[in-house]
This record gives C-alpha cells, sequence and structure tokens, in this order.
C-alpha cells in the first residue's frame, strides 16, 4: 500500500471501521446464513470432551466469489470510489486465489480494471473463475510472496491501486462484517472459530467479537503458523509454509493488524495437524453434503481434533466460520468407500 492510501483511509482497525463497511457494503454482498448443528454427533463433529454445547456453521462460502473476502473486495473499492481515489489503471492485487476472486469480482461490479498476480500453485479451478470475471491472470513464483512483489512492482510501474489480500483495515474492516451477521442470528453466542492465514478475516471478526463480548478462537495449521509464532514471539515473524491448506493460509508472515487484534481481545491461538484439517473436510462432506476448501475445514477441524485444539465449555454457543469453497471436490471419498 501507498502512503495516500493510508493517509486516506488508516493503517489501524477500530470497531467503527466495521460499521461503516457495514453501511457501504449491504446490498452487494450476501448476508451469510448460519446453520445449527444439532445434535453434535459422536464420531463426526464434536470435540474429543464429552460435555454439550451448542454448535452453528457459518455458511460464508456460499458468498459471492465463494468466499468471505468478497467483503474486504467491496468495501476497499467502494470506499476509493467514494473517495476519488480509483486510477484509469484499476486495481491489482497478489492473492493465493481466493482475494483475486474477490479484488476481480468487485472490480467488474464497479467498473474497474483488475490485474491478479497468484504463485504457479493456485488451484485451476481458482484461475479459471478470475479469468471468467475478466481479470487479467498472471502467474508468478511458487509462493504467495513472490506474486506479491511482482504485484507491487506493477502497481509501481502502471499507476494501479493496490490492493492486498488481507494487510489493509479496509479488507479487514469488510470481513468484520461477518461477525456482525452471526451475532444477530445466534443470539447469545459465546465464542466463534476462524481459521487464520494473514490474518484479515480473524483481524476483522476478533474486533467485531470483542465489541459484543464474543471469544475468538484463531486456528492455524501446524505448518503455516504466522500469527500463532508472532505471539510467541512477541512480533510478526517469518514462518515456513506447508500445509494442504496452503493455497489459502499460507502466508509466511501474519500482519501486525492481525497481531494487534489477538493482543487487544480474548483469543485463543490453536494449531491443527493437516490429517484433522483433511478429516474435517471429509465429515462435512459425508454428513453435511458440504464441500469446503480445505482452509475452511481448518476451523471445524479445532474442535474435531482427538488432541489440542479448542475444547468447549459446557452449554457454550460456538459458531464456526466455514470460509470458502473454491476447491476441486475429487478428492472427496464418498461415503460409501467408508464403509466396511
Amino acid at each position: 500500500m501507498g502512503d495516500r492510501d493510508t493517509d486516506l483511509f488508516g493503517d489501524n482497525l477500530t470497531y467503527d471501521d466495521i460499521k461503516a463497511a457495514t453501511e457501504r457494503t449491504s446490498g452487494h454482498i450476501r448476508p451469510v446464513t448460519v446453520a445449527p448443528v444439532v445434535p453434535v454427533a459422536p464420531g463426526t463433529v464434536r470435540a474429543a470432551s464429552e460435555e454439550p454445547y451448542e454448535l452453528w456453521y457459518a455458511l460464508e462460502f456460499m458468498q459471492h466469489t465463494g468466499s468471505f473476502k468478497a467483503r474486504g473486495a467491496q468495501n476497499f473499492i467502494q470506499a476509493h470510489r467514494e473517495a476519488g481515489t480509483l486510477p484509469d489503471a484499476g486495481v491489482t492485487i497478489a492473492s493465493g486465489g481466493n482475494a483475486g476472486l474477490a479484488c476481480a469480482w468487485a472490480a467488474q461490479q464497479q467498473g474497474v480494471r483488475a490485474t491478479v498476480f497468484l504463485p504457479s500453485t493456485a488451484p485451476a479451478v481458482k484461475i479459471a473463475k478470475l479469468r471468467g470475471y475478466g481479470a487479467d491472470v498472471r502467474l508468478v513464483g511458487a509462493e504467495y510472496a513472490e506474486a506479491l512483489k511482482a504485484c507491487e512492482e506493477f502497481a509501481a510501474s502502471s499507476g494501479a491501486l493496490a490492493s492486498h489480500a488481507y494487510d489493509h483495515a479496509l479488507i479487514a474492516a469488510g470481513a468484520g462484517t461477518l461477525l456482525e451477521e452471526i451475532h444477530a442470528r445466534i443470539p447469545g453466542l459465546d465464542t466463534v472459530v476462524v481459521s487464520v492465514g494473514g490474518g484479515g478475516l480473524f483481524a476483522g471478526v476478533a474486533t467485531a467479537a470483542r465489541h459484543h463480548g464474543i471469544r475468538t478462537v484463531a486456528v492455524e495449521p501446524e505448518n503455516c503458523r504466522a500469527l500463532n509464532a508472532a505471539l510467541d514471539a512477541g512480533g510478526p515473524v517469518d514462518v515456513p509454509v506447508d500445509s494442504v491448506a496452503i493455497d489459502s493460509l499460507g502466508a509466511r508472515r501474519a500482519t501486525a493488524l492481525a497481531l494487534r487484534a489477538a493482543r487487544e481481545n480474548d483469543i485463543r491461538s490453536v494449531l491443527v495437524p493437516d490429517g484433522e484439517i483433511v478429516r474435517a473436510r471429509q465429515a462435512l462432506w459425508d454428513h453435511r453434503r458440504v464441500a469446503v476448501e480445505h482452509a475452511a475445514a481448518t476451523s471445524l477441524a479445532a474442535l474435531t481434533a482427538p488432541c489440542g485444539g479448542y475444547r468447549p465449555r459446557e452449554g457454550e454457543r460456538i459458531a464456526v466460520v466455514l470460509c470458502g469453497a473454491n476447491t476441486d471436490p475429487s478428492d472427496l471419498v464418498h461415503p460409501a468407500a467408508n464403509q466396511d
């Protein structure tokens, strides 16, 4: 982001930002659907503890473009349009896939050009959808960091407005509108469980959750633990990334925005192994006929993992955010194949 962008919109995140994003994006995004999971069946999607608790799914994978990212992208572009800061060169973004999809979609909605940089590891399904939104797609490097560098160079040379997959208050505030809707739909909510990559969704959700007195559980793969490592180190640090969820949760470093939200709010940072992410994703397909991407299953794995994870209290009311479904479902096993 350039200095001018920071001067206009700031680099901090407050609940007022989320309220403004809620007003700005109303009518442009799909309100989240929440679904109760009753009963919490043993052996499927309940925690290892025996105490009963109330579980809800927030079905954000039904959002425009297939993920929560549409919220932040719509807020970002609309805010710049209102401020008169959308250049003729359009917008550009580096993304593992979902943020690029959202940026391209929001740009198309606003009649703006979009140039999207992705690592070569991005799923083909996301690349195809990007081109369907009319984006100029450029594949660079094997990791998000390499695509980001190319995007920054393009923005500097072309004059395009650089958006970001997660590191911007407007992006995080847009993501925070999701918690506003969940809170309105689930009275008495105690806890929201959300997967974390770079931290935009987490920062927005945690900031809104704090305002409403709701606990946030931040879940990361064991080998993509940017936020968890930052909390341990006392500041953002680079981490190796290696996970089945790397296409969405593969940020090497958590943002200062996310770390600030983690320090200021009632946060539990949880790590889950890839095997449990895969198992949670399969369970959603087996028992709910829901095909989500691994990043979405990561949040659920915090409750289903037999060791570690998050253990609910008796009577706790919990919402698990299923954040995206831009996935190839061909690797999901038919339930009959699991039967003896």
